[in-house]
């Protein structure tokens, strides 16, 4: 028997514009849209809220936050730390999520390389078991300049939910930390641990030897695998100009997290898409110091959001935006539409005929998105 429901009295966020109306879906697909309420007796009512295609995140980096959720801490229930993780993406509207593992083993001595594993085989034994609300995809951060990237990228290669691959290098004194100042700060807080100033010297000089041997024979070597399996790949923390350009002649056309106006500039010239932080344009800027999402919309050079540290960032940064001069439906595209077109994903991300039925109802509570309620594929989950 079809499954039928109809959503009666929403403001419905389309495309191009929103309007007045009702929405029915069978079988987990948007089957019409009407601009008249419905006469249904068993509609339920939106009460003139909000109806937004589910959010799609195509980076979060929030799964290794429950992995690891103090310096030096380790997480000892896996399938815990998954089902957190996910719960925290799906409360936030998210319906499909990207989650980024950052490929690299990053002087752990090979603890890290374990949490990867465990990630991804608790994520696929959550999966196996009906256990996510949302649905998950990967999405392979790779520190190139990191001597274990390429041999950790090897081993799931072939995942078969693998759907994007970033190149990145963080590499300090250059992209995102630039600023050997911001840098030495951020690994303080994160690590606990306090450098002389040799042993910080030390240690940059060991990470730019390790950019020299590693970055670019890995870089190539990756960059080819993803493109044999046809999986969408992204540039990361790009600064220059050069650098855009270098990503785009090896097949890169997304731009994450752009750190200057010049780079975010040559990626639009170069036709890439641009996505930025949702914590970005929520807090009005960069937690690191680099270009602020809100000066490259007013730009016209943001796509995309992803909700990088904070998932609730992903919802509260699409009104921001349409609060600042972007239209509606614009606002929510960079959530849903054109995350899903980035990473070829045709069944979802609009409300349309025939697509997905992932949809978010929203009311705005003294000019703050409220999420009363989520449909994935017409099951209502919260």
């Amino acid at each position: 028997m079809a499954m039928y429901t109809v959503l009666n009295n929403f403001q419905i966020v389309l495309p191009n514009e929103v309007v007045r109306g009702s929405v029915t879906i069978e079988d987990g697909r948007i089957q019409a849209i009407d601009t008249d309420l419905s006469a249904d007796a068993g509609a339920i009512d939106g009460d003139g809220d909000f109806l937004l295609p589910g959010l799609i995140d195509v980076h979060t980096d929030n799964l290794e936050r429950h992995f690891a959720p103090r310096p030096a801490v380790a997480w000892p229930s896996a399938i815990g730390a998954v089902l957190a993780h996910d719960r925290d993406m799906f409360g936030a509207g998210i319906t499909t999520v990207y989650d980024a593992i950052s490929l690299g083993d990053y002087d752990t001595g090979g603890e890290r390389r374990a949490m990867i594993s465990k990630s991804i085989e608790n994520l696929d034994a959550a999966r196996a078991h009906g256990l996510l609300k949302a649905d998950h995809f990967l999405h392979f951060r790779c520190e190139v300049s990191d001597a274990g990237a390429l041999d950790i990228f090897g081993r799931y290669a072939d995942h078969p939910r693998l759907g994007l691959v970033s190149l990145m290098d963080h590499t300090p004194g250059q992209g995102q930390w630039s600023d050997l100042a911001i840098y030495r700060a951020f690994r303080r807080k994160k690590s606990g641990r306090v450098w002389t100033d040799a042993e910080f010297d030390a240690y940059i000089a060991q990470r730019r030897a390790d950019r020299e041997t590693y970055s670019a024979p890995q870089r190539a070597e990756i960059r080819r695998q993803a493109a044999a399996r046809g999986i969408p790949l992204a540039s990361h923390d790009d600064t220059t100009s050069d650098e855009v350009d270098r990503a785009r002649q090896e097949g890169v056309a997304i731009s994450e997290f752009p750190t200057t106006l010049e780079a975010a500039e040559q990626a639009r010239a170069r036709g890439m898409k641009i996505v930025m932080g949702g914590p970005n344009v929520v807090l009005g800027r960069s937690h690191s110091g680099n270009v602020s999402a809100a000066e490259l919309a007013a730009n016209g050079l943001l796509d995309a959001l992803s909700s990088d540290y904070v998932p609730t960032s992903l919802l509260e940064a699409a009104f921001v935006l349409a609060a600042n001069g972007m239209s509606l439906p614009q606002a929510v595209a960079t959530v849903s539409a054109t995350p899903a077109d980035m990473v070829g994903l045709s069944d979802r991300g609009r409300i349309e005929p025939g697509r997905r039925a992932d949809l978010l109802r929203v009311r705005l509570v003294d000019g703050h998105p409220v999420i009363r309620s989520i449909w994935r594929a017409d099951e209502a989950r919260s």
